[in-house]
Parts: structure tokens; sequence; C-alpha cells
């Protein structure tokens, strides 16, 4: 049984985004600490590892782009815009699908790696209202008391 981890809720995280001109090095520390599960999970890996180094660096673009792929591996970049002084950045479940098609989750901000981050939120925001695994499930075994009938009359 998993204890219980009291986190920010991804609102005011998004909110935090959206009031700063530009990413800094406590604003992403706190985005992984709070709404990032599995770079603590993973512990000291490759992948950890990287995006540390790119943090370390100020290469914010980067190290949002190995978050998205390492927090959420079944969505994907979609798209990637610079219009009228602000960043637009598309996430998607079905990248191929048509534009009209798709259900693509945008984030908006004058900071790519921010803009990134803001659909990154959005998305984390959106999985946990929807209260079900990332990756697909088997079925649960059936109730022990039902059974099966065969209600055909073949008489």
């Amino acid at each position: 049984m998993t204890a219980a981890v009291p986190r920010h809720d991804p609102p005011s995280l998004s909110q935090r985004l959206r009031a700063v001109p530009a990413m800094t090095r406590p604003l992403m520390l706190d985005i992984i600490e709070h709404a990032c599960r599995r770079v603590s999970s993973l512990g000291q890996s490759e992948r950890t590892t990287r995006i540390m180094r790119l943090i370390d660096v100020e290469a914010w673009a980067d190290a949002a782009l190995a978050l998205v792929q390492l927090e959420l591996p079944m969505w994907q970049v979609r798209r990637i815009a610079y219009d009228d002084g602000e960043w637009h950045c598309a996430l998607s479940r079905e990248r191929e699908l048509p534009d009209w098609l798709d259900a693509a989750v945008e984030g908006r901000h004058a900071d790519l790696a921010l803009a990134l981050l803001s659909a990154f939120l959005e998305v984390r925001t959106l999985v946990a209202d929807v209260r079900r695994p990332s990756v697909p499930s088997v079925r649960p075994a059936p109730d022990p008391l039902y059974e099966q009938l065969v209600c055909d009359n073949f008489g």
C-alpha cells in the first residue's frame, strides 16, 4: 500500500508558469518535485542524470522535452509554433491523426520551455482527472459467483 504524498495541485503550478517571464532552476526543480513521479522513482538512472545535466547547463527546452518523454511516454509533441510573440506547443496521444480529429493539449507562453511545461502540466491535470493508468490494463478476474448460462431453446 502506498502512502499519499502531499503535492502541489497542478493548477497552482500552471498559474506560476503563466506568471513568470522565463524559466529558472528553482522553478524547474519545483515542477520535477511536485509534478513528476517517474524522475524520483527512477533514482539516478541515465535518463534522470541527463535531465539534471540539461538543467545544470540551463537547456530549458531540452530539459522540458526530456521530461515529457520520461513522464508521459504515451504522449508526443504534435506541434511547436511561434506566433505573435508566443510559443504554442501541443501534445497528443495520436500524432498521426488530422488536426480536426485529434484531442491535443496545448500550452502557450512567450518562453519555449514554459510553453512546453504548460502543456505538460495540462496533460498531467487531464490524466489525473481521468483516473486511469497511462498503460493498457488487463481485465479483472471474473467474479467467482458469476456463472454463464445458455438460454437457447433448441427443442
